[in-house]
């Protein structure tokens, strides 16, 4: 058993936690360029003067680019690393931000759209993979929730903080300067970020809690996708980002604030405190329930529980009468809290997998957030032209709440499916049964 000096463990615990503040800022920033479209849906409409079903398109350029690219991301994070693959795809997202910001026509927008999409969609996978390398299996769903509960604040700040900046400045200058501030981010990460303690000349985690260290990959990453791929366990946390994480992020980041605008006549700014509510209720909900689950040893249990409510809050805001208030903001608030329990998902993906191939377990399931978002956002506007009126206020269509209450039924089912799949994950009791196994 190696020893391991107290100024190693010094230096690991000042290294870890450094490059995970970097990566969580870049997280943060992720989270912003996903939710902002939803704030300035008006904006955008006006601009481009288009429909409820085109801009849902628009904002779901990056959710579209962003799924095709889970995969890839996790196997950029398992062969080049955090490192790389992270710096870069800050850079493609700062230089897509600043397109979209000055863009005059659709096409370009949505050009910018997907390059922010595909420069953070390397991002989070990147981060969850170095989580797995600096704290240990027993702390993963902690971390996790701590990481999204983190990361969520960028998605409070493109909620009511970006309204109210949207006073002063144009939507233009605001994601101009974002691109600008991911640029810095991207070279801080190059600069600073170690995508493993070895590579800082320093033990493994498991060497530092008197472990062997996990042995190296030693196949081509096509045999280990294909392995991942080939691993039904891995398949119902899939499902249960696609059902309950994408209908949040769909109304979210795009139709919330919108129903506060059209049916109960709140202005934007006014409006976006709503979304802010759901966004601060999924951060404290991932936190909440990553914590709950390690805290049990039991995955399962919290991923089940989490979905039922979701399908139940989804109802509520369907069939009870609500409105401006307190009966609106806790109903969006449950919607975020409820959806956090998602994040056991990613651990329980993990877990049932050898720990080499980590990062492409992690972005499969992601890629079942990414892709329920990417159907959600046109086909909820999609559903609520249906049944438009064609009213419109200075050139942007208003819709009325029946026209709403169509898509919030969608989502109601995407949260239903998620729950039929949480009965099918497979528990690990907070481990690799992989290694226990073997």
């Amino acid at each position: 058993m190696a020893i391991i000096s107290p100024t190693d463990r010094r230096r690991f615990q000042r290294l870890r936690w450094s490059i995970y503040a970097i990566l969580v800022v870049a997280y943060m920033m992720v989270f912003f360029h996903r939710m902002a479209p939803g704030v300035v849906a008006a904006d955008l409409m006006a601009a481009f003067r288009t429909s409820g079903a085109a801009l849902g398109s628009l904002a779901a350029m990056y959710y579209y680019i962003y799924t095709a690219m889970q995969i890839p991301s996790g196997v950029l994070a398992d062969t080049l690393g955090t490192r790389i693959s992270v710096a870069l795809g800050c850079l493609v997202a700062g230089a897509g931000s600043a397109v979209f910001g000055l863009a005059e026509t659709f096409e370009l927008a949505s050009a910018g759209r997907f390059l922010v999409g595909l420069g953070v969609s390397v991002v989070f996978v990147g981060l969850k993979r170095t989580n797995t390398h600096w704290f240990s299996e027993r702390q993963y769903g902690r971390i996790s929730g701590l990481t999204l509960l983190l990361g969520n604040v960028g998605s409070i700040l493109a909620a009511g903080p970006l309204a109210v900046l949207l006073t002063a400045v144009s939507w233009r200058t605001v994601f101009v300067g974002i691109g600008l501030a991911s640029l810095a981010i991207g070279m801080a990460v190059a600069l600073f970020v170690r995508s493993r303690p070895e590579d800082a000349g320093l033990p493994s985690v498991r060497e530092l809690g008197g472990l062997p260290a996990h042995p190296p990959r030693h196949r081509h990453w096509l045999l280990d996708l294909r392995g991942v791929f080939a691993t039904p366990a891995v398949w119902p946390s899939f499902f249960v980002m696609f059902g309950v994480t994408g209908s949040l992020f769909a109304f979210a980041g795009l139709w919330g604030v919108p129903l506060m605008r059209d049916v109960y006549g709140l202005d934007r700014t006014a409006a976006s405190l709503y979304t802010t509510a759901a966004l601060a209720g999924f951060a404290v909900g991932c936190f909440v329930m990553g914590w709950l689950s390690d805290h049990l040893g039991r995955r399962k249990p919290v991923i089940i529980g989490a979905c039922v409510l979701s399908v139940l809050a989804w109802l509520a805001l369907i069939l009870l009468p609500w409105g401006p208030g307190l009966s609106g903001f806790g109903l969006y608030a449950l919607l975020g809290l409820c959806a956090g329990g998602f994040v056991v998902g990613y651990a329980a993906a993990k877990e049932v997998v050898p720990p080499g191939v980590a990062g492409m377990a992690i972005a499969l399931v992601n890629t079942g957030l990414f892709l329920g978002a990417a159907i959600m956002q046109p086909v909820f506007g999609w559903v609520m032209d249906l049944t438009w009126d064609g009213t419109l206020t200075d050139g942007v269509r208003r819709y009325a709440l029946s026209d709403y209450r169509n898509g919030l039924w969608l989502s109601c089912a995407f949260a239903l499916l998620a729950s039929v799949a949480a009965f099918f994950v497979h528990e690990t009791r907070c481990r690799n049964i992989t290694i226990a196994s073997a």
